[in-house]
């Protein structure tokens, strides 16, 4: 299985993208890469990762694709530009068959739409939406889109959202009901603005055999594990997202004040530091890194931007969890039954 990595994407570029492709390559035996952008630099990054072995590297292409975007670009600007960046021949390998789904740190406004535009939509799909998973009670975790692909959502949208949800959580999860929920502002039905309330109307109707909807969630049901995916517009999204990784950092922040704020807590934190270590690698934001542009005919995660190595080896995992699991393809057959029953 291959994936094809934006190289130059993000806010450490190389060192970040190759690092964190080489650590996904150690853990996924099946996987090779196919690292895209200026050749120099990544094979300056390459030998510079002293742990690098020769099984490792032979399954690393290297494509030159010497321009990298900046930021600051506009999505209606990129489409204009000369194909000759990183992410245009990273989505470009994808769409030639040279590589079964890809991974970019860059701008998620520009990937979003070169993405539309090079790979094309699932029918029966009017829009993307970009998801990922959180942290949930009993080990579990809850998927929760959109997060900022759309602003404007309309009642269809949010219900084909929680189409895309579900068939996250069947491929990547192996949930075979996934229980949906509208994220509201309150549980009561006829509470919330008119298009959610629409939205709740419409999955009432629908006659589903492969999830089950659970009507209205609110903000605290995310983490509750009562529900597997959380169906909302971009905006509301992204607030939810960004608010509950800053509350995870500071509670490990200032949970680790606490255990150095005398020298009895210090000696206790002696002994609590394996509870401490699995609560940071189960909680750490590090590991959730990934989002993943549903409603694409292909697999396309985009990564933080500020993701460092680490952060982007999950990226790359994710990606290929959804390859492995076949998400693209099942998501597209179930529309069509849907569409046919």
């Amino acid at each position: 299985m291959r994936l094809a990595i934006d190289a130059m994407g993000g806010d450490f570029g190389p060192r970040a993208t190759v690092g964190g492709s080489v650590e996904a390559l150690q853990a996924l035996p099946d996987l090779q890469v196919l690292l895209c952008g200026a050749r120099e630099q990544l094979e300056d990054q390459l030998e510079s990762i002293s742990r690098v072995q020769a099984g490792v590297i032979d399954r690393i292409t290297i494509i030159d694709a010497p321009v990298c975007l900046p930021d600051t670009l506009s999505p209606a600007r990129a489409l204009r530009l000369p194909a000759a960046s990183s992410l245009h021949a990273t989505l470009q390998a994808v769409a030639e068959g040279r590589a079964d789904g890809c991974v970019s740190a860059g701008a998620t406004g520009v990937l979003m739409a070169m993405a539309r535009r090079q790979l094309g939509m699932i029918p029966g799909l009017s829009r993307p939406a970009i998801s990922t998973a959180i942290p949930a009670r009993g080990c579990g975790r809850c998927y929760l889109l959109d997060l900022g692909a759309n602003i404007d959502s309309r009642p269809r949208h949010l219900l084909q959202f929680a189409r895309m949800g579900a068939e996250m959580a069947r491929a990547v999860d192996g949930v075979t009901r996934p229980r949906v929920a509208l994220l509201n502002v309150a549980t009561e039905p006829n509470r919330g603005e008119r298009r959610v309330r629409e939205a709740d109307e419409l999955l009432r109707q629908e006659t589903n055999d492969h999830f089950d909807y659970h009507g209205f969630v609110e903000g605290d049901g995310l983490f509750s594990g009562v529900i597997d995916v959380a169906v909302c517009d971009g905006m509301v999204g992204n607030v939810a997202l960004k608010s509950g990784e800053a509350l995870i950092e500071l509670l490990v922040e200032r949970l680790s004040a606490c255990f150095q704020h005398s020298w009895a807590s210090r000696m206790v934190s002696v002994l609590a530091r394996p509870a401490l270590s699995r609560f940071r690698r189960e909680f750490d934001p590090v590991r959730y890194n990934g989002a993943s542009l549903l409603g694409l005919k292909k697999t396309v995660v985009k990564s933080h931007g500020s993701a460092s190595m680490d952060g982007f080896g999950w990226a790359v995992r994710r990606a290929h969890c959804e390859v492995v699991g076949e998400l693209t393809g099942k998501l597209a057959a179930a529309l069509a039954a849907d569409r046919h029953a």
